[in-house]
């Protein structure tokens, strides 16, 4: 991270999966940590984790990013504690029905949620914790994405639409914020081993990416390297840190 002061780093979605594995690298790099998810037990054994990886603290707090309320606690419990949020990832996210239906067996009820979640809970997270890096004319907003956000696959339902949102969102933050010194970017990690991977794909027979072999791209764009980097998608297993086109440079 290439700063003298650990940097505050918040991440939704922490208590498994990527998020785990982001929460686990960067406090490889000493950073401060306010990690987010909607179980405690789970929080809490990657809380333990990432002291034993050297975070130079963390705070967890049990939250449904889709809720303003808890937004609000969150955020201001982080504040607090720490003075400020240096970097957001916006890792948090539900799937829907498994196996995913087609559209047109979509159920309207888990439609709506899966886009509560993953494109409003996105959208409040990033507009409560935004302000806070206008005023210091610094900070960096990265939000996962994935394939499906940027191509329509048949039987991706709710949760493809979502992160086509949640592309669009990135674009208009980082035009909105663009010479602000606060950047918003967008990293598909690609298919990895997790939970929600299983239960997407349930009949996979092809090899995945683990977790934390895609975190270096958020490491990257977290980093004074990448402060003028803004408004850009990046495809974390194909990413390679120096590879100038890659990140947009």
């Amino acid at each position: 991270m290439n700063r003298q002061k650990p940097q505050v780093v918040m991440i939704t979605g922490a208590s498994k999966g990527l998020g785990r594995s982001l929460a686990l690298a960067f406090a490889s790099q000493g950073a401060k940590l306010a990690l987010c998810a909607r179980g405690a037990a789970g929080l809490e054994a990657v809380k333990r984790e990432a002291d034993d990886k050297g975070a130079a603290s963390v705070l967890t707090a049990v939250a449904d990013i889709a809720s303003a309320r808890d937004v609000e606690r969150f955020v201001a419990l982080t504040e607090h504690e720490f003075g400020r949020i240096d970097v957001l990832i916006n890792n948090a996210s539900a799937l829907g029905p498994s196996p995913m239906p087609m559209l047109l067996d979509y159920p309207e009820d888990d439609f709506a949620e899966v886009l509560r979640v993953n494109a409003v809970g996105t959208f409040l997270v990033t507009r409560r914790v935004i302000a806070g890096m206008l005023r210091r004319g610094s900070g960096s907003v990265i939000h996962v994405t994935s394939e499906a956000g940027s191509t329509g696959y048949a039987g991706w339902g709710a949760y493809g639409i979502s992160k086509f949102a949640v592309e669009g969102m990135t674009e208009t933050w980082a035009a909105e914020v663009e010479g602000t010194g606060v950047t918003v970017n967008m990293v598909d990690p690609g298919e990895m081993n997790t939970d929600m991977h299983a239960l997407a794909v349930p009949d996979c027979d092809y090899a995945l990416a683990e977790p934390d072999e895609v975190t270096e791209v958020f490491l990257y764009l977290a980093s004074d390297e990448a402060k003028a980097i803004n408004g850009r998608r990046f495809e974390a297993q194909t990413f390679r840190s120096g590879d100038e086109e890659e990140a947009g440079v």
